[in-house]
């Protein structure tokens, strides 16, 4: 029995040690990786969607629901195209460059989460109910640059009305460093008028 144990190990032994060896590894390089994204507030894996107010001089900026990435586009290679695009965005443009004729189903992909969540306003509408609608632009960003806490990628939502007023000078802030959201907005509304595949239309009933 002792000899078939240690004739055992010496043919397999090296397998789980250099198995064990390379576990270890890939958990220090992951923890290091996790590490450093913390540090930096970057977290590129992860989709926030936000809903931006403009009201009675004032920005508010709420979240409507915030998932990983792989969870909203369901496919490895799609994901895989959103995180590369992260890296191309900079302050002056920070809405994802995606290719064009691919945008529509990355956005549809974020547009379906939110008609998920949403989705008792549109049957009350359909049985008759009273519901308050309201339609909005939406589109995919990485803000790069100022005074920002943490770096996702964002879907931003906005009324359309809104976004084609939006004023020159700025609101008042509930926190400083929405004046980065505030920039954005103003990039997002030129985009609107110039490249309209990068947008799509969102209905929301409540």
């Amino acid at each position: 029995m002792l000899e078939n144990i240690l004739f055992y190990l010496r043919e397999h032994g090296i397998k789980y040690l250099f198995g064990a060896a390379f576990g270890a590894i890939a958990w220090w390089l992951g923890n290091r990786r996790a590490k450093a994204k913390w540090q930096k507030r970057e977290f590129g894996d992860r989709l926030n969607v936000s809903l931006n107010i403009l009201m009675d001089g004032r920005l508010f900026i709420r979240t409507l629901l915030e998932k990983g990435l792989a969870e909203v586009f369901l496919n490895s290679a799609a994901v895989d195209v959103v995180t590369a695009a992260t890296k191309q965005t900079t302050g002056a443009d920070p809405i994802l460059p995606l290719p064009k004729d691919d945008y529509w189903y990355y956005l549809n992909a974020v547009l379906n989460e939110i008609s998920e969540r949403f989705a008792d306003g549109q049957v009350k509408r359909d049985l008759g109910q009273p519901v308050n609608c309201g339609s909005y632009a939406m589109c995919l960003t990485y803000e790069s640059v100022g005074q920002l806490k943490t770096r996702k990628v964002r879907a931003m939502l906005i009324r359309k009305e809104t976004l084609l007023s939006l004023p020159v000078e700025p609101p008042k802030f509930t926190s400083e460093h929405h004046i980065t959201r505030w920039e954005t907005l103003h990039k997002i509304k030129a985009a609107y008028q110039t490249k309209p595949w990068q947008f799509i239309s969102v209905e929301i009933c409540v």
